[in-house]
């Protein structure tokens, strides 16, 4: 009987797989890539995160100005008067042409004097966005929350409670130190909220909204708004 041979299959150089050395070239290669890109995801993610806080603290504003125009939420007890738009002390944002030319107050309209509306000092006085989406002005050390909301009413001498107000609102991070120098705007040329975009962790010290809004009642007249608000013309308010 005659036995078959088994023949010794020889491998080839494609089963061989790979060497140490091009495993060990690959993962320096791998590395170099993630090193090139990981700043671009690191400023990515950081202006996802912070477009977020900006987006949360519009809807936590919004919030707040229902809640107070519904009532629901007490009004706030710091008071800002500005001087009533007048025939000889008109009030514009910005500067009109004309006779006599009417000089723009912008400062009568936006929250940008830090002496009417001075910078927090602590949590006390100040309302709470609670991060179940509610608003209070109790328990912010203790209850977990997502935004503090300073406000301000904005009224003219004289004014009653059918007259309405401006609103004036800042909404800061949870984790604005207060032991430690908090900024706000003053001026349309120094601007300090917080940009939606930015590559690193963001200024928790500086405001991400700052804005104002009317607020008024079915009983409100178009005299106290006119003296709130001006008027477009060196007219009176009737």
């Amino acid at each position: 009987m005659i036995k078959l041979k088994k023949q010794q299959q020889k491998t080839s150089c494609s089963d061989s797989g790979f060497t140490i050395i091009e495993s060990l070239v690959a993962i320096i290669v791998v590395a170099i890539l993630l090193t090139a890109i990981a700043p671009v995801l690191v400023m990515s993610t950081a202006t996802r995160v912070q477009a977020r806080r900006v987006e949360l603290a519009t809807q936590a504003a919004k919030s707040f100005i229902d809640g107070v125009r519904t009532g629901a939420i007490a009004a706030p007890s710091q008071t800002i008067e500005v001087a009533a738009s007048s025939t000889s002390d008109p009030r514009r944002i910005a500067d009109v042409a004309g006779t006599p030319p009417i000089t723009g107050r912008p400062e009568d309209y936006l929250v940008n004097d830090l002496t009417k509306m001075a910078l927090p000092s602590s949590a006390s006085g100040l309302y709470c966005f609670t991060r179940s989406g509610n608003i209070t002005t109790t328990d912010c050390t203790n209850k977990p929350f997502e935004y503090y909301i300073q406000a301000a009413r904005i009224t003219v001498p004289g004014s009653s409670a059918n007259d309405g107000y401006r609103l004036a609102i800042r909404v800061y991070r949870a984790d604005v130190d207060f032991t430690k120098t908090r900024t706000a705007s003053t001026g349309q040329s120094n601007k300090k909220t917080q940009n939606s975009f930015t590559g690193n962790l963001g200024d928790r010290q500086a405001p991400l909204l700052e804005m104002t809004t009317d607020i008024s009642s079915t009983s409100t007249s178009f005299r106290a708004l006119c003296q709130r608000l001006g008027v477009a013309t060196n007219t009176a308010c009737n």
